[in-house]
């Protein structure tokens, strides 16, 4: 049994500032196997031996920095109920504002004191309108929303402060001059949820919907967009590129453009379920707004959002497509059905998912810029031919 002062043997703590990891993580590979402990004779602890620790650290030079796990503190998917750092996104969304829940994602900080977050410059609202101006008429708003946080963060000489308080300040400039700078009126309300509605529909405000909504897609873990921010973080990004990343995985038909298709699906299924159910089941392509990789009963986003439709007659066509699917309705087709039921513009369900997983982006990338950097590279395994 070693002793402590045994220079082939290192401490916990020693491991850790060697190979750049949290003490928990070196547990996590003594559990795999990738390192041995011992115990320390005439002390508490353990010890790993030099050599051994000094091939995993090789490792992973030669690997450039791969990792197997992200470690975080943000969100927990747990028996299909969905946590920001420990509070139940449902019970968020029908209790705090939005700005409240910001707050908490970036810092920690719940103390449910009200302080808007979200503050759009004006200056920053008039370049954003006019990047967005450039683009072809037809655009999306998300394509509208690329363009000008590209535009912003040039115009932004401070955007490699990466410390929190710059990071967190910039964060909430950025996404309320967005809100305030896409097409529509311009009057900057009392909460992000009012300012947004008038962008996204001409029917009758309820700006709370839109709040809860943006605080129930604000993260989702390691979805592939939130991992292109992460993977753009550690390279020391700053937070306009960071989002730009998430923005361009948010891109891809098979994560940002969900709900368009949910909508566009609950369009033809308002006529008529069965046949709109049956035509997509022969197309051979998924149900759109059915299922998910990650929940498996329900989707509570999904339920949320439903319930703040009340007795809406769309639900009428949700729970005609639920009882003949062979999965369950999730946050797409509920985005879905409050677009129909308040008379949005096709594309805003996008916009909506990309503006406040925004907020999630942050969280990550905060985190990531407290992590060991350029951390994240696959090894490749080259199939071409030889040399």
């Amino acid at each position: 049994m070693p002793s402590e002062g045994d220079e082939d043997y290192l401490t916990t703590a020693e491991v850790a500032r060697r190979l750049q990891v949290k003490p928990a993580t070196i547990y996590a590979y003594v559990s795999r196997g990738l390192l041995t402990s011992v115990r320390a004779r005439g002390r508490r602890g353990s010890l790993f031996r030099a050599s051994e620790v000094e091939r995993l650290a090789a490792r992973s030079v030669e690997h450039s920095g791969v990792i197997e796990r992200i470690e975080s503190e943000l969100t927990l998917i747990d028996e299909d109920e969905l946590y920001y750092r420990g509070r139940n996104v449902r019970t968020l969304a029908a209790t705090a504002a939005v700005d409240n829940v910001a707050t908490l994602l970036w810092t920690g900080a719940n103390d449910g004191v009200s302080t808007k977050v979200f503050t759009p410059r004006r200056e920053g609202v008039l370049l954003a309108r006019r990047a967005m101006e450039v683009i072809p008429e037809g655009a999306r708003l998300t394509d509208r929303l690329r363009v000008a946080v590209a535009v912003l963060g040039a115009a932004d000489p401070l955007r490699f402060d990466l410390s929190r308080a710059s990071v967190t300040s910039a964060a909430g400039r950025l996404i309320g001059t967005l809100i305030a700078a896409l097409p529509g009126p311009t009057a900057i309300r009392t909460t992000i949820g009012g300012t947004l509605w008038p962008k996204l529909s001409d029917g009758e405000p309820r700006p709370e919907v839109l709040e809860a909504a943006l605080i129930l897609l604000a993260d989702h873990g390691l979805a592939v967009s939130t991992v292109a921010a992460r993977v753009a973080a550690s390279a020391r990004a700053n937070l306009y590129a960071v989002i730009s990343a998430g923005l361009g995985a948010l891109d891809g038909q098979y994560h940002g453009a969900a709900p368009t298709l949910a909508y566009e699906f609950l369009e033809r299924a308002k006529q008529d379920p069965l046949q709109a159910l049956s035509d997509q089941l022969r197309s051979g392509e998924p149900i759109p707004g059915f299922g998910h990789r990650i929940y498996q009963r329900s989707d509570p986003r999904a339920l949320a959002l439903f319930e703040l439709l009340g007795d809406h007659p769309i639900l009428d066509t949700v729970n005609a497509l639920a009882e003949r699917a062979s999965t369950f309705p999730n946050s797409d087709l509920a985005i879905a059905a409050l677009m129909h039921a308040h008379n949005f513009r096709p594309d805003a369900g996008d916009a909506l998912f990309a503006l406040a997983r925004m907020i999630g982006w942050t969280a990550h990338a905060l985190e990531e810029y407290d992590a060991p950097p350029l951390r994240f590279r696959a090894l490749g395994t080259y199939t071409g031919q030889s040399a």
